[in-house]
């Protein structure tokens, strides 16, 4: 199977659901690989199909007045149109209040909002990506629509994040397709620091009626708001949290 000659570019891809879209995407797309660590994004870039297609993009998004310079760099530096985005990259920190200073809510703000405000600006600039995006997907994340005590400043990042795909899935229209997935909780390196705890996330999974998710339970729903399927679909918040949101009872 030939591989389009455009690019998806995935933020976030050496781990977690970043990772594993770009494992079920690289069979029939060609991509380009974010992450800060390059030895790990390699093991990412090795383990997907067709390895030789795909280009890498090491980058710490909390730098986020260097991605203009960086990402330019990138694409001008050989033919490399990216028809699509997915900003997977996150970052969490579970504080109180009192504890949360300035340094660590601007680099969680950066990695989590920022970094998709100025990666989307980039690409649909017609010097650096020409007119090729045609689609946009920000992994979100319940916690933009609930509160949770100790993550006011993760809650706040995933909130200004789908307020932002809301408002630029009306501006960039026809020609762009943006939406915004919101997982619960998923098994994944992020999450480890609350589901490592047997006692915690048994906790956690009695109150998901379909257990708790994993990282191939995400990246098939943006496989699927990248594919034509989903050519009437913008704007959109798609909650995948294996039914915790309309769970009452727990």
């Amino acid at each position: 199977m030939s591989l389009p000659k455009s690019y998806t570019l995935i933020t976030g891809a050496s781990s977690g659901i970043g990772r594993q879209t770009a494992l079920q995407l690289s069979a029939s797309r060609r991509l380009v690989l974010h992450g800060r660590d390059a030895a790990r994004l390699e093991q990412t870039r090795q383990a997907c199909a067709n390895p030789e297609q795909h280009r890498l993009w090491p980058f710490d998004l909390k730098k986020v007045d260097q991605i203009e310079a960086s990402l330019t760099e990138l694409l001008k530096s050989g033919d490399v149109p990216v028809e699509a985005c997915v900003c997977c990259a996150g970052a969490v920190q579970v504080l109180p209040l009192r504890q949360v200073e300035l340094p660590v809510a601007r680099d969680l703000m950066n990695v989590n909002f920022h970094s998709a405000v100025e990666i989307s600006r980039l690409l649909t600039a017609r010097r650096l990506n020409e007119k090729h995006l045609r689609r946009l997907v920000f992994v979100s994340s319940t916690a933009s629509l609930f509160g949770a005590r100790g993550f006011q400043m993760y809650c706040a990042s995933k909130a200004a994040l789908d307020g932002f795909m809301r408002a630029i899935a009306v501006e960039l229209a026809p020609q762009v397709r943006v939406n915004s997935v919101l997982p619960g909780a998923v098994q994944t390196p992020m999450t480890d620091h609350l589901l490592g705890d047997p006692a915690l996330r048994e906790r956690m999974a009695a109150v998901y009626p379909l257990g708790l998710g994993q990282p191939s339970d995400v990246a098939g729903v943006i496989e699927f708001l990248l594919s034509d399927n989903a050519n009437w679909i913008t704007g959109q918040q798609i909650v995948v949290d294996g039914g915790r949101s309309i769970n009452h009872s727990g």
